[in-house]
């Protein structure tokens, strides 16, 4: 009892109840209970002869919420890793004949997640939840005007250096996330649902229900999500435990390496030519060069799945049974992605067929995606094991569930859904550029209401947010050299002719 902060905790509760166990060697757990829950709890080391660790209030039952090193991502955390990758995101695309671009800002934001990030891994969670809310707030308002601003492609982002030099950092950061990966990579139980839901189906068993003990809550997502890990579950199947779990690790380099590969047909689609291809690399690179998504494929989990599905129907605009499927397969692994709905079945709500074969198309997937799946207690089970859950759930990790904010959240998720909805309706005629922010701006509104949120569901958004962001920002366009007459001719060597190093490095033929 000589800690304080324990001392605290057990004043709070009338009547409390003590009870330890063995957790090895040496080491007993300490726990108190106040009722039905475990209100304190600590670890005591035989041979220091005193207290390890102390917890109290939500750190007890979270065990993420204690700032376990290596807990997610393992090396991704270091500052060695993190803040080299942080400067290869920004400095690319930083112009320093302009350095007050907002564009700059808007990628420092991005950035500024880390310094969250930083109290989480110190296990200050009630430091690190509200500084997220400003990040989120900001980003929402950008995706907004980027969406009410640019109606039509404008010319390739600023590159302080050249394509092929930015080409040559996306190969490199590749086999830099696949070695990690391989090498200092662990599986967090996300990833973990998704190899025993594979297993599952292949097995021919009931994919809802009956999860295993170490794993109970993990058939809370959409069907799609399990059917994605079933390739990589059969070739590495999985041995019944939680070990290494080498098709979680298969299948989370696959999602992360075609997020990429989609993001480049994304610039390629947005403009044609060599202009396209650059802007692709430019895309790609952003994603594999952005700390929080390694964070993501080094924690092994599902959520690039999202990233890429979204992306997928976001290169699939133009085909309004396309869109509708490849949305409605993004909505049927994780929920989010339902609220993009209302904007993608109105990308050209000129032609009303085009609508109606959207909604078609999305619906006949859906249903097809959970036909295969319907638990014995029927739709109401399937409910209660996923979205029903997901509703329901409480967390430590939003400012909702630190506080008792309830109205205010429910006038947020109000917001949240009224912007979805509106969405259909203004702007009558949308470009793909304003469709991709927009969507960004839809999912981040979605994210301020939500009861749990984590670093992992930054991907959610990020492809659509880098579209908007990198795809409508104005490259400056060198001025025109003046037309000389009477002066002599000089030699193509001379120092005066040179061009400036700034337009050495400009990538793009004028």
């Amino acid at each position: 009892m000589r800690s304080a902060k324990l001392r605290d905790e057990l004043r709070r509760h009338d009547s409390v109840r003590r009870q330890t166990f063995a957790k090895g060697p040496g080491r007993w757990q300490v726990s108190w209970y106040a009722g039905g829950d475990e209100v304190a709890q600590v670890i005591v080391d035989e041979r220091q002869g005193r207290a390890v660790e102390v917890w109290t209030g939500p750190q007890v039952a979270w065990q993420m919420a204690r700032g376990t090193e290596g807990a997610f991502g393992r090396k991704v955390n270091a500052p060695q890793v993190w803040i080299p990758l942080a400067l290869a995101f920004f400095i690319p695309f930083f112009d320093p004949r302009r350095p007050l671009r907002l564009v700059h800002l808007d990628l420092l934001v991005l950035l500024s997640f880390s310094i969250s990030h930083v109290y989480f891994n110190r296990g200050e969670i009630f430091t690190s939840v509200p500084l997220v809310y400003p990040v989120l707030a900001y980003l929402l308002v950008r995706m907004l005007m980027l969406g009410r601003a640019h109606r039509a492609p404008r010319p390739p982002p600023f590159l302080l250096v050249p394509a092929t030099w930015l080409l040559l950092g996306l190969i490199f950061l590749i086999g830099f996330r696949v070695g990690l990966n391989l090498t200092n990579s662990n599986v967090i139980d996300v990833g973990y649902s998704g190899v025993i839901g594979a297993d599952r189906i292949t097995d021919g068993s009931d994919l809802y229900g009956a999860f295993p003990e170490d794993n109970r809550a993990g058939d809370t997502y959409g069907p799609v999500n399990y059917y994605a890990y079933t390739p990589f579950e059969q070739i590495f199947p999985w041995s019944g435990s939680w070990d290494d779990l080498p098709a979680a690790h298969a299948a989370a380099l696959a999602f992360d390496l075609l997020t990429m590969v989609a993001l480049f047909f994304a610039g390629r689609m947005l403009r044609a030519g060599r202009e396209g291809n650059v802007l692709g690399l430019v895309f790609a690179y952003a994603w594999a060069a952005f700390p929080y998504t390694l964070f993501v494929l080094n924690s092994n989990a599902n959520d690039s799945l999202i990233a890429l599905l979204v992306t997928v129907a976001f290169l699939l605009l133009a085909h309004p049974r396309a869109r509708g499927a490849a949305l409605a397969l993004a909505a049927s692994a994780k929920f989010a992605p339902l609220a993009l709905v209302p904007l993608w079945a109105s990308y050209d709500r000129r032609r009303l067929r085009d609508a109606i074969a959207f909604s078609l198309a999305f619906g006949a997937t859906v249903v097809l995606a959970f036909a295969l799946v319907v638990p014995d207690g029927g739709v109401r089970e399937l409910w209660d094991r996923t979205i029903g859950f997901q509703l329901g759930r409480d967390s430590p990790f939003s400012i909702w569930g630190q506080e008792d904010l309830g109205p205010l959240q429910d006038m947020v998720k109000g917001a949240a859904l009224l912007l979805a909805a509106a969405l259909f309706f203004v702007p009558k005629e949308k470009s793909k550029l304003q469709v991709a922010a927009f969507g960004a701006a839809v999912l981040i509104a979605m994210q301020l209401s939500l009861s749990h949120w984590f670093y992992l569901y930054v991907v959610w958004w990020l492809p659509l947010a880098v579209i908007a962001l990198l795809g409508t920002t104005a490259s400056p366009r060198p001025e025109p050299s003046p037309v000389r007459t009477t002066a002599p001719a000089r030699s193509l060597s001379s120092r005066s002719e040179r061009p400036s190093p700034i337009r050495r490095l400009w990538p793009f033929r004028t």
